[in-house]
């Protein structure tokens, strides 16, 4: 096999047939947060699709404000975690992989639903640099927070998941910890980045401690929702001070969110050929990494999920980069919300067969 994104790959210590993961994608299909027979065989479809790792959508752990959506499932609670259990079960009888993406939205709220109300929470209770909203966390919340994480993730090994992805980007819970214009503490939870990076850390072992030797990913970003200019690190050092800590802490595998996966995370520096924010990752952690960010459609995802119609697009600079191993795995997105045999029609060759996406795709689980 020439194609680089189906060679096999051994990630912290799971097996994978190919390089392709299933990015996780919200579908708000699971009715009071709990997913039925079709949320199964949506992900049973894309194990049948050659998919090489599947991790779900965004799933609320067990603390009221930890979603602002009633059709997001949860992972906690026997209804909810009966119907993981039928989703593993569905995708391991497919042979494939697959993750829960533990998490919660902090002081976020829904664009989508503006009228609904959830406990929100965050770090300052800020939904962006002086915007408040929400509650200011306490040090019992951050504690049960924690917890919260940690008990989702024995859960998840309990069930049967292949691995276990933290939620640490876009501007929800655990970024806005990171992030300096959402955390404005004045105790040991703030300072410079690598402090701000102290509630990560402390889940990153919580869940690692509950998980054992499952690989633990955690999904990380250095735009926002709230500001797509952000950068919490403005230089390779700042990067290693963030990350290094995170991977001391039991992370295992970095999965490093882009808008547009292609552009270089700095400015041109000597030797870096242009690395996106996986390659740094990679170079500065040596963790595997998994790149994200439109791959495979034209138009960047922000805009895709916006209205914004998107074609199949070339993945030839992608496939370059993966030869190099500039990083690991690959994480599709929207191309797999509206096919679930992308996978299985770019390594046969059919790319002629590829889907285009638009914003209608959401309202049905193909």
């Amino acid at each position: 096999m020439t194609n680089p994104l189906f060679r096999p790959f051994d990630m912290a210590g799971l097996h994978l047939p190919n390089r392709i993961v299933m990015a996780p994608m919200t579908r708000s299909f699971s009715p009071g947060g709990v997913p039925g027979a079709n949320v199964a065989e949506y992900y049973q479809r894309r194990a049948e699709g050659q998919v090489g790792l599947i991790v779900t959508e965004g799933t609320g752990v067990n603390r009221a404000g930890s979603l602002n959506d009633p059709n997001v499932p949860v992972f906690h609670g026997e209804a909810a975690l009966g119907g993981w259990g039928k989703v593993v079960d569905a995708v391991h009888g497919a042979h494939g992989k697959i993750a829960p993406q533990l998490w919660h939205v902090g002081a976020m709220k829904n664009p989508t639903l503006p009228d609904y109300k959830h406990d929100a929470e965050g770090p300052s209770g800020l939904l962006r640099p002086g915007k408040a909203y929400g509650n200011a966390m306490s040090d019992a919340d951050i504690a049960d927070t924690i917890a919260a994480f940690a008990q989702a993730a024995a859960d998840a090994k309990r069930i049967g998941f292949d691995a276990v992805e933290l939620h640490g980007a876009h501007g929800y819970l655990i970024d806005q910890f990171f992030w300096e214009g959402t955390n404005v503490r004045d105790d040991g939870w703030n300072g410079a980045l690598p402090e701000r990076a102290r509630f990560a850390g402390e889940v990153v072992k919580a869940v690692k401690a509950a998980i054992g030797d499952l690989p633990l990913i955690i999904r990380l970003s250095q735009w926002k929702q709230q500001d797509f200019t952000v950068k919490l690190a403005a230089t390779p050092d700042a990067l290693a001070a963030w990350l290094n800590p995170l991977a001391e802490a039991g992370a295992d595998v970095f999965h490093c969110s882009q808008r547009r996966f292609w552009e270089p995370e700095f400015a041109e520096i000597d030797g870096d050929e242009g690395l996106n924010f996986a390659g740094w990752a990679k170079k500065l952690t040596g963790k595997p990494t998994i790149t994200v960010g439109s791959v495979g459609l034209s138009g960047e995802f922000v805009a895709g999920f916006g209205g914004e119609q998107s074609q199949p697009a070339s993945l030839d600079n992608l496939l370059e980069r993966l030869e190099k191993d500039e990083f690991d795995l690959v994480a599709v997105g929207r191309a797999l919300i509206v096919d679930p045999d992308w996978a299985e029609k770019v390594r046969d060759g059919r790319m002629g067969e590829l889907k285009d996406f638009d914003r209608g795709a959401l309202a049905t689980l193909v």
